[in-house]
């Protein structure tokens, strides 16, 4: 099986791109945050990031902590500027409608499928 990617999930949970990627980005696993600073010390590479948060600062915690994309949860939607700025920055936005509660146990059940037919 192959890996699981943005693509996929925007497909399967029916999320909305706000930028796109460039490459198809590996999904390894998740990180929910609302709080820049512990989502920098905690989110790793290649986790889709879950939050509320909608402004131009998300962009720069993105990129310092190199996850795979932002998912902003709950029916908002990013700011303009925010869009902006990770267009420039190849940084991949997308959004829910979906409590983050919700949507961060979909992620994880595709996950752990993906991982049962990869290791199984």
């Amino acid at each position: 099986m192959r890996q699981l990617t943005l693509n996929d999930l925007a497909e399967k949970l029916q999320l909305d791109f706000h930028t796109y990627p460039l490459e198809a980005k590996e999904v390894t696993g998740g990180y929910v945050g609302d709080l820049l600073s512990d989502v920098m010390a905690h989110a790793r590479d290649g986790q889709v990031w879950l939050t509320i948060q909608v402004h131009e600062n998300i962009v720069a915690v993105a990129l310092l902590t190199n996850v795979a994309g932002v998912i902003i949860t709950g029916g908002r939607k990013p700011l303009p500027e925010t869009v902006k700025r990770a267009r420039e920055e190849g940084v991949v936005i997308l959004s829910s409608k979906l409590p983050t509660f919700t949507l961060g146990g979909k992620i994880y059940r595709l996950l752990e499928e993906r991982n049962a037919l990869v290791h199984g």
